[in-house]
Order: structure tokens, then C-alpha cells, then sequence
């Protein structure tokens, strides 16, 4: 994926690939009520409208193209479905390839949800070295807390009784590698429980390796090695920021908040959308 030059060939074969093969299950399994949501990656590219096309051409699935806001929204119902006990009022982060969502949940409200462009692969592309990812977090973050300031929930942020929570690949990674896990268990990366300082000590030790030698460690699978840093970067910028030393992991997020989406679980009452 490059999100300047569009998507990339082999990333639109992959995922059409991926999508004939969840069309065959629906098929076998009788599915006649489908949700199949497109976020930051297609939402930015130059030739997403091809890729949409080829999309309902070749598997017949229609892709809705969310918002950010609304991404922020799905995987905050996410989320929620997997932490335990559920907390009053938490900040929850989801860092994807291009953006990085943020919902504040307080007592039973989206209090506050947006999006903005700070991705591992974005920051891989366009910023080269770990200097140049910091200054770049750091604008991201500053724009975060103007936004705090803007819709009046930064007292409540940065309570020391709101928790924070992190999901999606980086976080998980980080979790299954802290885990040292061989095979990744999602019930074990639910809830598990990241210290700022065991992060910190983690990125001492995977700076000083190759791509290629951070895969070889447990928990961290082939692919991510060039991500996990800008990743690691981003998540302890965004802990140090907040004054948080500690950072809940949820496994569950937008696949799963879309389900409950879905399923019309909002009808239910367990939560208030704030539009």
C-alpha cells in the first residue's frame, strides 16, 4: 500500500483474493445480511475508485467507504466487548497502516471520536528516521489535544481515573511480543496489561536490529518488522502525552464493533452514539 501513489497492484490482488474467499463462506453458510466497511487506506487513495469497482465486479460485495470518525465509532464498540471490567470512562486508540482513530468514552457516551493521518505506514513512507516520526507524532498529538480543548473533555482525559486502552495490529503486537508468545492467543492479548517502561525497554532493543531480526522474536510476525518501531513510537508518544505509565489491550476493535454494528446493538442500550 502507498497512500501518495494509490494502492499497490499486489495489495489489490491480495485483498480480492481475501474477499472471493469470505464471499464462498457467506455463500456456504447461507449468509444473507452483510457489513463490508473500507477505512484510511481507501478512503486516501488516488485510485480507490477502481479498486471499489473491481471490488463489486469480481465478488459481487459491496464496500462502504466509512468515515474516519465512523471507523473511531465501530471500534470503540469493539472494544468494549472484550475489556473487563468494563471501565467509566476510558480513551481508546486504534493505530492502523495510515490513521489512528481516538474515542473518549465516558459513562455510557462517545464523548469524543476523530481520526487522524498518523499510520505505521505513513509514517514509514513519509517520514524517514526516528526523528522525523517523533516531530511528526508530536504534531499529530498536539492536534489531538487542540481538539480535546475544543470539544471541553481534556480535564476528563487526562483524569488519572481514565484508562487507556489500545488495539489493532501495533498494540497487539506489542502485546503478543511482551507475551513472548509463539502462536498469537487473542484470550491472552485481551486485557493483558503494556507498562510504559516495558515499552520503552522494548524499543531500546528493537532499534538496534534489522527488519529482518525483529520478526525472529516471539510475537512479532513476518511483515511488521519495519512497522513495529514507527508503531512503538507512536504509542509511547501518545502514553507520555497523557501521563498514562500503563495501557490496556484489546484484541477486539473494528471487525468486531461492526458486527455488533450490525447487529443492531446499539437498539440494545449498552451504548449512546454521540453524533
Amino acid at each position: 500500500m502507498s497512500l501518495q501513489k494509490g494502492l499497490a497492484p499486489e495489495s489489490m490482488e491480495r485483498t480480492l483474493f481475501a474477499l472471493k474467499e469470505a464471499t464462498s463462506l457467506m455463500a456456504q453458510a447461507g449468509v444473507d445480511r452483510y457489513r463490508a466497511v473500507a477505512t484510511e487506506a481507501v478512503r486516501k487513495a488516488s485510485n480507490s475508485q477502481e479498486f471499489l469497482e473491481r471490488v463489486r465486479h469480481e465478488t459481487g460485495l459491496c464496500l462502504e467507504v466509512i468515515s474516519g470518525e465512523e471507523e473511531a465509532y465501530l471500534s470503540c464498540l469493539g472494544v468494549l466487548a472484550a475489556i473487563e471490567p468494563q471501565p467509566r470512562q476510558c480513551l481508546i486508540f486504534d493505530i492502523g497502516g495510515g490513521s489512528t482513530e481516538f474515542v473518549f468514552w465516558h459513562e455510557n457516551q462517545v464523548r469524543f471520536r476523530a481520526s487522524y493521518p498518523l499510520g505505521v505506514v505513513r509514517l514509514c513512507e513519509d517520514h524517514s528516521g526516528i526523528s522525523a516520526q517523533k516531530d511528526y507524532i508530536a504534531c499529530v498529538i498536539r492536534r489531538l489535544f487542540a481538539d480535546f480543548d475544543r470539544y471541553e473533555v481534556k480535564n476528563q482525559v487526562l483524569m488519572q481515573e481514565c484508562s487507556l486502552i489500545g488495539t489493532a495490529g501495533t498494540v497487539t503486537t506489542l502485546a503478543a511480543a511482551d507475551l513472548k508468545l509463539l502462536q498469537y492467543d487473542w484470550k491472552l492479548v485481551n486485557n493483558h496489561i503494556l507498562a510504559h517502561q516495558t515499552l520503552v525497554d522494548m524499543l531500546e532493543t528493537l532499534e538496534l536490529l534489522s527488519s529482518e531480526q525483529r520478526e525472529q522474536l516471539p510475537g512479532i510476525e513476518p511483515g511488521r518488522g519495519d512497522l513495529i518501531v514507527p508503531g512503538l513510537l507512536s504509542v509511547l508518544s501518545i502514553m507520555e502525552a497523557l501521563g498514562q505509565d500503563r495501557l490496556i489491550v484489546s484484541d477486539f476493535g473494528l471487525l468486531e464493533g461492526t458486527l455488533l454494528d450490525l447487529a443492531d446493538f446499539r437498539q440494545k442500550g449498552q451504548m449512546v452514539r454521540n453524533n
